[in-house]
C-alpha cells in the first residue's frame, strides 16, 4: 500500500482524460488499512449519509451506526431534533448506545454509569470523587460532554461531516437540486414523502466504491439488465456529471408505470415533452439517487469493510395521497422492479471485486464515451486522497 500511495504518477494517470486515464488502483478496493484511510479523507471531508429518520425509534430515541469501524450514535430527542455524536463516554471511551431503543430522558454509560442529555452535555458523574461523592473540585462538565459531529438532514436521511470543513449543506447539495428543478418546480423534492411499507437491503461482498461505478453509467445494461434493455436500450441512455463531484446516467424513455399498468401520482410540474425522461445520479461518496416523473429513490451504501458493503433503498412517492391503500400495489410492484434492477447488479459488482486481487489488472481504461461518469468519479476520489492536479 505504501508504494502505491508514493507513487504519485499513477494518481496523475487517473486523472488525465477519460479516454487516455488509468483507473484506481487495486488496494483501494482490497487493502484494509486503505479503507481506514477513505474513512478519514473521502467521507470525513464532506458530506456522508450514515442512515434514514426512519431507522429511529420513536423520539426520544438513539440508533448506533459505524463508518468503517468508527461509531456514532444518531439520538433524536424529545422534539424530534435530530444530532449526531461519537458513541463513545468522555470518561473511559466506553462505546455507550449498542442498540436503537428509546431513551428517558438521558444517555447513560454502561461501564461507570456517567449520564449525558440528549443534547450531548453532560449531566451525571456518579462516585467521581469516591463513594457517594458525585463531583470534585476542578472538574467542568461542561467541558467533558459528548463530541458532536456535524449533520444535516434531507428527505428524512441523515448526513454528517466529520471533520467539520465540507462546505454548507445547501451548497453541497445545490448543484443537483438546480439541475432537477425543471422536473420538480419551485419545490422541489420536499413534495416527496417516504414509503412506509418497506425498502430493500441487500449485502454485496464488495467494495463500496465498485457499487458507485456500476451505477454511474448504463454502458453494462445490454448484459447485466436484459429484460430492462428491451424497452431502455443503451442509445436511449446519456451521461451525467456535474461539478466534477457528482455523477450518472440518464434515460428518455422510462416507462415503468404503463407497462406494468399502474398509475401513481406524479410531480405536478413536470415538463409534458420529458415525461418518460429519468435521471439517476451518485452524490460521492455514498448515496445513489433516483429520479422519474412519479417517484424517486435513495440507495445508502454503508461500506461494512473493505470488501463488504450494505445496500439500503428507501422509496419517495410524490404527496400525501401516494400512501394510501389505493396505491399499495403500484407501490409494491415499484419496489419489486427495483429489486429485480439492483439484485442484477450484485453478480457484477462481486465479480469486480474479486478481478481487484489480480496482478494482471492494473487500474484498467475507460471508454471515452461510454465511461466518462465512472472516470469524474475517480478523478474525484483521487483528488482527494492526495493526488497533485494533473
Amino acid at each position: 500500500m505504501n508504494d502505491m500511495q508514493q507513487d504519485q504518477e499513477w494518481w496523475t494517470q487517473v486523472q488525465r482524460p477519460t479516454g487516455e486515464a488509468r483507473g484506481l488502483p487495486n488496494a483501494t478496493y482490497t487493502d484494509a488499512a486503505f479503507a481506514r484511510q477513505e474513512r478519514d479523507t473521502l467521507f470525513a471531508n464532506t458530506w456522508t449519509c450514515i442512515g434514514f429518520r426512519s431507522d429511529l425509534p420513536q423520539a426520544p430515541g438513539a440508533r448506533p451506526v459505524e463508518l468503517l469501524g468508527m461509531p456514532l450514535v444518531i439520538v433524536s430527542d424529545e422534539t424530534g431534533t435530530v444530532r449526531v455524536f461519537h458513541n463513545v463516554c468522555s470518561h473511559r471511551g466506553q462505546v455507550l448506545v449498542r442498540e436503537a431503543g428509546a431513551l428517558e430522558g438521558a444517555i447513560r454509560c454502561p461501564y461507570h454509569s456517567w449520564t449525558y442529555r440528549l443534547d450531548g452535555s453532560l449531566r451525571g458523574t456518579p462516585f467521581i470523587g469516591g463513594p457517594g461523592v458525585h463531583e470534585i473540585a476542578g472538574f467542568d462538565k461542561s467541558q467533558h460532554g459528548l463530541k458532536a459531529v456535524r449533520s444535516a438532514e434531507w428527505l428524512g436521511m441523515i448526513f454528517v461531516n466529520l471533520s467539520g470543513r465540507a462546505e454548507a449543506f445547501e451548497d453541497y447539495l445545490g448543484p443537483v437540486l438546480q439541475r432537477w428543478e425543471p422536473f420538480v418546480g419551485d419545490g422541489g423534492l420536499q413534495a416527496v414523502s417516504p414509503a412506509l411499507d418497506g425498502g430493500l437491503c441487500m449485502e454485496v461482498q464488495a467494495n463500496w466504491k465498485l457499487a458507485v461505478e456500476n451505477y454511474c453509467e448504463a454502458y453494462h445494461l445490454p448484459w447485466v439488465h436484459p429484460t430492462l434493455n428491451t424497452y431502455s436500450r443503451l442509445e436511449d441512455h446519456y451521461n451525467i456529471a456535474i461539478d466534477d463531484r457528482f455523477a450518472g446516467q440518464g434515460t428518455y424513455v422510462y416507462d415503468f408505470a404503463s407497462r406494468a399498468g399502474i398509475s401513481l401520482p406524479e410531480f405536478a410540474d413536470w415538463p409534458a415533452d420529458k415525461r418518460k425522461h429519468a435521471e439517476y445520479v451518485a452524490l460521492f461518496p455514498n448515496l445513489l439517487l433516483g429520479l422519474q416523473i412519479d417517484h424517486v429513490f435513495a440507495m445508502l451504501l454503508e461500506p461494512l469493510a473493505h470488501d463488504r458493503t450494505r445496500e439500503r433503498v428507501q422509496l419517495y412517492y410524490v404527496g400525501d395521497t401516494a400512501a394510501s391503500p389505493r396505491y399499495a400495489e403500484a407501490r409494491k410492484l415499484v419496489l419489486d422492479g427495483w429489486r429485480d434492477v439492483f439484485q442484477e447488479d450484485v453478480w457484477a459488482i462481486e465479480g469486480l471485486q474479486r478481478g481487484r486481487h489480480s496482478p494482471g489488472f492494473d487500474g484498467g481504461v475507460f471508454s471515452p464515451v461510454m465511461d466518462v461518469p465512472t472516470h469524474t468519479f475517480h478523478c474525484w476520489a483521487a483528488r482527494r486522497l492526495g493526488a497533485p492536479e494533473p
